[in-house]
């Protein structure tokens, strides 16, 4: 799953993979914005974990599970 996260007064936003549904993921944004002055934090599929503030936040841009296609042939 891919989740694209803006942080305010920053140009490029920051990408992250994780393993996590986009389920899981909403309820994680959920609880960091229920909390006065919470974090959102996510760890990525390399164990790599991501701490943005609350206040911070932009936006996130949860992606959908997509199977892509293998080699180079295609139906038209």
């Amino acid at each position: 799953m891919e989740i694209k996260i803006g942080v305010r007064s920053v140009h490029r936003e920051l990408v992250v993979e994780t393993d996590l549904t986009a389920e899981q993921v909403e309820e994680e944004v959920r609880k960091a914005l229920s909390v006065d002055r919470g974090i959102f934090a996510i760890t990525d599929t390399k164990g790599r974990r991501v701490v943005v503030p609350v206040a911070a936040l932009g936006f996130i841009e949860i992606g959908e599970d997509e199977s892509r296609p293998v080699g180079f042939g295609g139906t038209l």
